[in-house]
């Protein structure tokens, strides 16, 4: 029987169908339309998926059913679908949750913090591009007046897209969102939303759904809302800075400390998670940038405007942004993480290498509190500031020799991850691109 506050919603919002909702292994959503009726099955027993049918399941079509268990604090309406709700799920097999399912990966490292006591909440900042198919094929801004070399917070940029955007973010309100501010980024066509932060279970179900509702909204307008890291070489590409803070079971905040000697207002356990981070560095670069196109964003070097918010230097400092994490006084801001990537993963390797680093009271060294970017990557070599990984292979070959993520976080699935990426590169590599035939077909 469902509880009386449910059924009162359903009734409210004419909810006719449920959208039961999962994610596959890139984090991209997965569903199924279930009769409003039918919503208990779907939480008791679970939506019925073949796996072999989708991504990163490591399944063979012999195998069960994927039962996509639905969780009733979820259930939202879906405002821009009317009659619609959506309810996020996790995986079973067999009657049991299943390992392969990334949400229940997360549920795994939050129920680690709960052990301590400890809730993480963390604060997403998704980057998005508003783009048009020209007659030729090409991506282009929808706003084709949006042509300012330097258009970060246009008022013009940010005024001819509002149709967009005030129908995402009243979507979004209508969900309990709490949007506080929207602004036009760096690249033509590019924006961001900022919302309230939650704790870290809630925020990857936001984040998928917040996906959900840009594309389809988007559609109905007649453009795409993208959220591929790198959609224009000379153009800064699309992140999602990760603010990241825990409270304790008396709600108070554990990384945060006024007598911290470095004046970030960060404690001794935040240092320790924060080295965690950096040491896990080369690894987290395969969740956080999961595809071939990710690495045209974490490169050395400005954008055609000047600026670029992404980091390649595996260090911290007090409000750098240059740096791998910056420190907003108190708290912890990850900024390499991209907006294709699966928040679930992302989120639950940060806990993993943050509670590695805990464990091991591991010290990140000293805050650097200059322009990185200034210095190169030959002197930052020479200072002892580690480089990301510069390609996806590279990231891959450093999740694969970090032993802590198969431990943390699943051997199967972190080898399942593994070598779907590795396919991935291998396919890239592989392929001939415009730019070389037109370099070399006519060259020798």
């Amino acid at each position: 029987m469902l509880p009386n506050h449910i059924q009162d919603m359903l009734k409210e919002h004419d909810i006719r169908f449920v959208l039961a909702q999962f994610v596959d292994i890139h984090g991209v959503a997965k569903t199924k339309s279930v009769p409003a009726q039918c919503l208990m099955d779907v939480v008791e027993s679970g939506a019925g998926f073949a796996g072999f049918a989708v991504w990163g399941l490591g399944m063979g079509p012999h195998g069960p059913d994927f039962m996509a268990r639905g969780d009733l604090d979820t259930l939202t309406p879906v405002p821009w679908q009317p009659g619609y709700a959506r309810i996020a799920c996790t995986g079973y097999v067999n009657g049991e949750p299943y390992p392969y399912d990334t949400r229940y990966v997360l549920q795994q490292q939050v129920a680690r913090l709960a052990e301590r006591g400890w809730t993480c909440h963390t604060g997403l900042e998704p980057e998005f591009s508003l783009l048009q198919r020209t007659e030729d094929g090409r991506l282009a801004p929808v706003d084709e007046t949006d042509t300012l070399a330097k258009p970060c917070y246009d008022y013009k940029g940010l005024s001819r897209s509002r149709e967009f955007l005030e129908q995402f973010v009243e979507a979004l309100q209508k969900m309990d969102y709490d949007v506080y501010q929207i602004d036009h980024e760096d690249a033509n066509g590019q924006f961001e939303v900022n919302y309230t932060y939650t704790d870290a279970l809630t925020s990857a179900d936001r984040f998928v759904l917040l996906r959900m509702a840009a594309g389809e909204i988007a559609n109905k307008l007649g453009m795409i809302c993208s959220f591929m890291p790198k959609p224009v070489s000379n153009r800064t590409g699309n992140g999602m800075h990760y603010h990241m803070s825990i409270t304790d079971a008396d709600g108070n905040a554990v990384f945060h400390d006024d007598a911290d000697p470095q004046k970030l207002g960060l404690s001794k356990t935040a240092y320790h998670f924060l080295g965690g981070l950096l040491a896990h560095a080369p690894a987290l670069c395969a969740f956080a940038a999961p595809t071939v196109n990710s690495y045209k964003r974490l490169v050395v070097g400005g954008s055609a405007s000047g600026s670029t918010w992404a980091p390649v230097y595996i260090t911290y400092g007090d409000n750098n942004r240059s740096a791998m994490v910056r420190i907003p006084y108190g708290h912890l801001e990850y900024r390499l993480p991209d907006a294709g990537c699966n928040p679930y993963l992302v989120t639950a390797s940060l806990i993993a290498a943050g509670l590695d680093g805990v464990e091991r009271e591991l010290d990140p060294g000293p805050a650097r509190n200059i322009n990185l970017y200034d210095l190169g990557l030959d002197e930052c070599r020479s200072q002892g500031i580690g480089i990301l990984p510069q390609n996806l292979g590279e990231a891959l070959a450093a999740l694969e020799a970090d032993p802590l993520f198969g431990q943390a976080l699943g051997e199967d699935l972190v080898r399942e991850f593994i070598t779907i990426k590795r396919d991935e590169w291998i396919d890239y590599s592989r392929h001939v691109s415009d730019w070389e035939v037109a370099r070399y077909a006519e060259f020798f």
